[in-house]
């Protein structure tokens, strides 16, 4: 096993162990008291998590060239983000709300070459921090908002080894910026197509 290999698996196993354990217990324990509005935030979420699910899902089919190291992490990221999705749907049946509709996506070219691929998911996995932190403020259920983090924790940890992947910084600021729901519809809207 190489250093790179070994260092993508250790820390795709921690961030999801972590993320599953902290998730599991907050879950089930989600309060009563969460409104409309984490309901709301939580489906943004979900439409994000879709997202990146299915790119990587057909990313793991799609794209030539890849290594194998390359090839496990794709499909690492996508296994991740269907953990996600699940979790995200079962908060918010929790929370008596009804989890929002998958949506149609159309990546256009981004599976076209190893460097497309990895660009966009650059993008998708920043855009999926900011679009966490932004929302984390609005968020009511303190139950809710630790679940929230410990999936943008591993979010985080996507972005850096997708950044590393490309050659470039994984951690290029000290602090991630918050996105605007604008701003983040304004990133994802050219993938969703229903």
């Amino acid at each position: 096993m190489t250093r790179e290999a070994f260092l993508m698996r250790s820390t795709l196993a921690a961030g999801a162990a972590y993320g599953a354990l902290s998730a599991t217990g907050l879950i089930s324990s989600a309060l009563a008291e969460s409104g409309a509005s984490d309901v709301e935030i939580l489906n943004f979420a979900l439409t994000l998590e879709h997202l990146e699910t299915e790119f990587y899902t057909r990313a793991a089919k799609q794209v030539k060239g890849l290594s194998g190291y390359e090839a496990d992490l794709t499909k690492e990221l996508r296994d991740n983000e269907a953990e996600h999705v699940d979790a995200l749907t079962a908060t918010i049946k929790k929370l008596d709300g009804k989890p929002a509709a998958k949506p149609t996506f159309d990546f256009g070219g981004a599976f076209a070459s190893r460097a497309s691929y990895f660009k966009t998911a650059n993008t998708l996995e920043d855009t999926g921090v900011s679009a966490y932190n932004g929302a984390a403020p609005e968020i009511k259920s303190t139950d809710v908002l630790a679940a929230a983090g410990s999936i943008v924790q591993v979010e985080g940890r996507h972005a850096a080894l997708i950044r590393l992947v490309r050659g470039v910084a994984p951690a290029p600021r000290a602090f991630d910026k918050a996105s605007e729901m604008e701003a983040v519809l304004k990133a994802i809207q050219p993938f969703i197509k229903g």
